[in-house]
């Protein structure tokens, strides 16, 4: 699905969706990505929605956005509120949809000048996961 034709100066757009990639200022993901609406748009150590620890959602907290969107693969599923911790030490909020879902959402909180990160989860094939190294 396209989302976006332009990229706005200075601003992470995605232009693009399919359950297995997201396409951001015209570069292809494959893998779940951590996405702020500026600066370096960089890899999510998440290859499995299982997998998830709270280390990963620290990753979005020290990106100091003012809401996360959290793009939890092809339907929809809440973290454990534990692993939410480091957003709501900090009052953050965070918002929980499926990937799909999170990329327009994203686009259109980035649209109007928002704080706002994105996470967006990728689930990769049993035999890739040990290809990608867990969050630090």
């Amino acid at each position: 699905m396209k989302l976006q034709a332009d990229n706005a100066e200075g601003v992470n757009l995605i232009s693009s969706y399919t359950p297995q990639m997201v396409t951001i200022n015209g570069q292809p993901w494959t893998t779940s990505v951590l996405l702020p609406a500026s600066g370096e748009v960089q890899a999510w150590h998440a290859a499995a929605f299982e997998d998830l620890t709270a280390a990963h959602f620290e990753a979005l907290a020290v990106l100091q956005p003012e809401l996360v969107i959290f793009g939890s693969g092809g339907r929809l599923r809440f973290p454990r509120p534990a692993f939410l911790r480091p957003l709501i030490e900090r009052r953050i909020g965070i918002e929980t949809m499926d990937t799909g879902a999170a990329c327009r959402t994203y686009n259109i909180l980035v649209s109007e000048g928002r704080k706002v990160a994105a996470a967006l989860l990728f689930e990769q094939p049993t035999h890739e996961r040990e290809r990608i190294a867990p969050a630090a």
